[in-house]
């Protein structure tokens, strides 16, 4: 990578729009899918492969860092002098009018399914059902609903809009004193990295906080942060590696499936391994989006990220992620498949061919109930 000359030019200079970064969001998704796939199937096994099949959970980080690099590009804009920031309210009330309607239907639509089969032993009740609606159910034990539990990581999302504001205000406004230090900035951006850890040992320690306290924001805002330093990358730094960046990619990948990245499960039981682990999944998505980001070349992934076929999936990205959990649990069970048992390549494959024209209804359902929804998405892409 080499830094540019002219920054704050360099800041100023946003492509129309990047396809691949909405194709990159399919291949976020597939990754949800197969890892639930294979931990249906009983595919988190103490070798390479379960460790393989563990790590696509990677696909959640790949979206939050994706996030935070779409959301925080006005708040670099404005540092470098060409923009405002968005207005908090006009921007939390395009978030919530993005992602709540489909959301809700999908809540309404699970919580009706399991009026008809056994819902386990959580997120039951009106209680269960308001804090899924409120995308509350992780501060609490208990509240994940059968066919819902994938929604943890949006409950996370949602918590880093509410807070962007705050931070971008303390970022540009705070440490940068409203001018264009991207030094400064940095920093303060690597500053939010470090809660990350900090959190996870605080967590795992004696200090009388909830199991569930390893899934609220502190414990992922490293990723948004990665996000958040793309963003200023992309405005100070002129190019960037696309074979260099995607090799460091495979490496920090392969050794977030060592044994240095702890046990199969979102958080591991050991302190320092969830650092590990998350920092890894860090480098991973970073390296993966820097090329499509940085410069104009963003190599021969680049390209099929923004191929038609993968733009065309990951604008679905967001309603197959709600979806996939509830196909898949019916899809299981249709299968006659015994708990940990079965083939994960047909119980993927099921799962997608259902799930797939499910997510296009509702992206097109929701889209015309809703019509400034499609318009909000293009908006923070283009920025």
């Amino acid at each position: 990578m080499a830094v540019g000359l002219d920054e704050v030019e360099a800041a100023q200079r946003a492509p129309s729009r990047i396809a691949a970064l909405t194709g990159v969001r399919a291949l976020a998704a597939l990754l949800v899918v197969g890892t639930h796939a294979a931990f249906w199937t009983g595919r988190y096994t103490p070798d390479l492969l379960g460790a393989v099949y563990a790590r696509l959970e990677i696909g959640v980080t790949v979206f939050f860092v994706l996030s935070g690099f779409l959301l925080f590009r006005p708040w670099v804009r404005a540092a470098a002098g060409g923009g405002a920031v968005p207005a908090t309210g006009t921007y939390l009330w395009h978030r919530a009018r993005r992602i709540l309607p489909a959301y809700w239907a999908v809540v309404v639509a699970v919580y009706a399914v399991y009026l008809f089969r056994d819902p386990g032993v959580t997120g039951l009740g009106w209680s269960g059902f308001a804090r899924n609606l409120t995308l509350t159910q992780i501060y609490r034990a208990g509240d994940l609903h059968a066919g819902l539990t994938q929604m943890w990581s949006l409950a996370v999302e949602a918590s880093f809009y509410l807070v962007l504001p705050a931070l971008g205000a303390v970022v540009v406004s705070g440490v940068c004193r409203g001018q264009w230090r991207p030094w400064r900035m940095a920093a303060a951006l690597l500053g939010i990295v470090a809660v990350t850890p900090l959190w996870t040992v605080f967590t795992h320690g004696d200090f009388g906080l909830p199991y569930v306290a390893r899934l609220w924001l502190p414990g992922f805002v490293a990723w948004f942060a990665g996000g958040m330093l793309l963003a200023l990358g992309a405005a100070t730094v002129r190019r960037c590696n696309p074979y260099a960046a995607g090799g460091l990619a495979l490496y920090f990948f392969a050794l977030a499936c060592t044994p240095l990245a702890g046990e199969a499960t979102i958080v591991p039981a050991d302190a320092g391994e969830a650092v590990v682990k998350s920092l890894l999944y860090l480098m991973v998505a970073v390296c993966l989006l820097a090329p499509l980001v940085i410069g104009d070349d963003g190599g021969p992934l680049g390209r099929v990220f923004a191929s038609a076929p993968v733009v065309w999936l990951g604008e679905i990205s967001y309603e197959l992620f709600l979806v996939h959990l509830l196909v898949l649990e019916l899809v299981f069970a249709a299968l006659g498949y015994g708990q940990f048992q079965g083939s994960t390549a047909l119980l993927f494959a099921s799962t997608m061919a259902i799930s797939v024209p499910l997510a296009w209804a509702l992206h097109r359902g929701i889209g015309a109930l809703v019509p400034d929804i499609r318009a909000d998405q293009r908006k923070v892409t283009r920025r």
